[in-house]
């Protein structure tokens, strides 16, 4: 775990040291903030005191912003063979993947951290529900945590960031749209099993504040497919 924990840091702190974290931070939050507070089905055109616009701006915003911080994780290391140096060390290839995971999930919590000025601001302004607003931030950590995981994975099989970015957009778009789209449009068992694997779907039950078992276990079964297959990504490279 102490080996974990120190790659985590490492990667990190890369993050700030490139300025990826806070072009990350910066674009997020004004993104975020523009459309909650200012444009469109902001929280004064709506009249209510809720946060669902914002936790509907953040699950398209951290779709496109996580493939950019995870094309980098692996596909950089093997292109200028700094994952060879990393690897001959005592650091098993699941540590490596966890670690690196853990960071990035660090620095998206960060991101949703200088959000929590919006819980203040709405407390103040109207009768706010605590337990939606709990479960709407878990509900994008759990879908941060699943985009990660593919992200991790797309990076894992290509030395190439540009093909490691695009193929985690493709892979999520799946789960982030097309398999709820397929899902209107079929019935029975298919429109069941596609609706299944729409992690919008999984998403807005727990934005509403509906804590599901089965949302749980959905979220967790992406997350440990992503980083199993990760990690045999990086075995069988070594093997080779």
């Amino acid at each position: 775990m102490r080996t974990i924990w120190v790659i985590a840091k490492r990667e990190l702190g890369s993050f700030f040291d490139s300025l990826i974290a806070y072009i990350l931070l910066i674009l997020f939050l004004g993104f975020s903030g523009f459309f909650t507070w200012l444009f469109g089905s902001d929280i004064f055109f709506i009249g209510q005191a809720s946060l669902q616009s914002f936790f509907n701006i953040a699950f398209w915003t951290l779709f496109f912003f996580i493939p950019a911080l995870t094309m980098r994780l692996l596909a950089e290391e093997k292109k200028t063979g700094t994952i060879e140096l990393l690897l001959t060390k005592a650091v098993t290839d699941r540590e490596v993947v966890i670690g690196k995971f853990l960071s990035t999930l660090l620095l998206v919590a960060i991101a949703l951290a200088f959000t929590l000025p919006y819980v203040v601001t709405l407390a103040n302004i109207g009768n706010i529900d605590y337990g939606e607003i709990f479960s709407g931030y878990l509900g994008l950590l759990l879908m941060s945590a699943a985009y990660i995981s593919i992200g991790l994975y797309a990076s894992s099989i290509t030395s190439n960031q540009i093909v490691a970015f695009l193929l985690a957009l493709l892979i999520g778009l799946f789960f982030h749209m097309i398999f709820g789209v397929l899902a209107n449009n079929n019935t029975g068992f298919i429109g069941q099993l596609l609706s299944t694997l729409s992690l919008s779907d999984h998403f807005e039950s727990i934005s509403r504040g509906v804590i599901d078992t089965r949302d749980l276990i959905y979220f967790l079964s992406i997350v440990c497919i992503g980083l199993f297959l990760s990690e045999l990504s990086l075995t069988k490279r070594n093997v080779n």
